[in-house]
């Protein structure tokens, strides 16, 4: 999850509720989890020395992609760092405190900054969870995803970014994932993909009705129930501060094999690798 200085700009007003209850109500999924990288003959190991789980980054713009943070090592000093791997049946089911929120969210531009795409939201788009509200940023995506769910990783994940200061000034994020897989074509990805720019650092403006969240979020409102997992974790790019509380959605929604690639190709590898829960719950909704 990246949080940049310049968010929050226009279009369609999408007003969405969402209660939290116990139970999974997500689609299944027969991906396999993605096999470990082999060395050949035409591409032999680097002779570089790479320290723990670090990702040699070779693409053309691997310089922006090892400030961004996704070539990193995986292991810092820090104990509450972004993403992990949730382990479902590790999870702990005993809080049952339902988890409700509200978007009012108006996205009015994208924005290819190279490592990632990004939806930018209209100034008042808001969040409410749990009834305090926080102030949506930006949506923006991964690929592959950052969060592995039962050693599963996904082709993409979506971060809703959402942010609110405290009295003593303290800053508190709020991003609720989305994963995806191969599957139908998207129709809130439809709505924007081909707007996006090719070129690094453009931006467009969208359509006041153009980009509807409603047309991505239906399938986690069934009945009004939603299930996720929620932790508190990290941005996963610099500074990687730890002031993030993540809720994951359990549905797993489908996208096409050409939107995924096509994001693929605007924004490459920018998934940071697991890092260690170490004493961390994280809870089961």
């Amino acid at each position: 999850m990246k949080l940049t200085h310049r968010i929050l700009l226009p279009v369609s007003i999408c007003s969405l509720t969402l209660i939290g209850l116990p139970g999974c109500n997500g689609a299944s999924v027969d991906e396999k989890k993605v096999p470990d990288s082999t060395v050949t003959e035409e591409h032999p190991r680097s002779e570089a020395a790479l320290s723990d789980n670090q990702v040699k980054v070779e693409a053309p713009d691997a310089n922006a992609k090892t400030d961004q943070g996704y070539g990193l090592a995986r292991h810092t000093d820090k104990m509450a760092q972004s993403p992990i791997d949730i382990v479902s049946d590790k999870a702990d089911k005993s809080d049952k405190e339902k988890v409700s929120f509200v978007f009012h969210s108006d996205i009015d531009a994208a924005q290819n900054l190279g490592h990632t795409i990004e939806l930018e939201c209209k100034d008042g788009s808001t969040c409410i969870l749990n009834g305090k509200v926080y102030t949506s940023k930006q949506f923006h995506f991964h690929t592959p995803s950052e969060h592995m769910v039962d050693g599963m990783t996904y082709p993409l994940e979506m971060h809703m970014v959402n942010s609110f200061i405290d009295s003593a000034g303290k800053m508190h994020n709020l991003v609720v994932a989305i994963l995806f897989k191969m599957g139908p074509e998207n129709a809130f990805i439809k709505e924007f993909l081909d707007k996006v720019p090719s070129k690094d650092g453009e931006k467009n403006p969208l359509d006041a009705k153009g980009v509807k969240l409603a047309d991505l979020t239906p399938e986690f409102t069934e009945n009004g129930a939603k299930s996720c997992f929620t932790y508190d974790g990290s941005l996963t790019t610099p500074p990687f501060s730890e002031n993030v509380h993540w809720v994951i959605m359990k549905h797993i929604v489908d996208a096409s094999e050409e939107q995924i690639a096509t994001i693929e190709k605007l924004e490459g590898n920018n998934a940071r690798h697991v890092q260690a829960i170490n004493d961390r719950i994280v809870y089961s909704h």
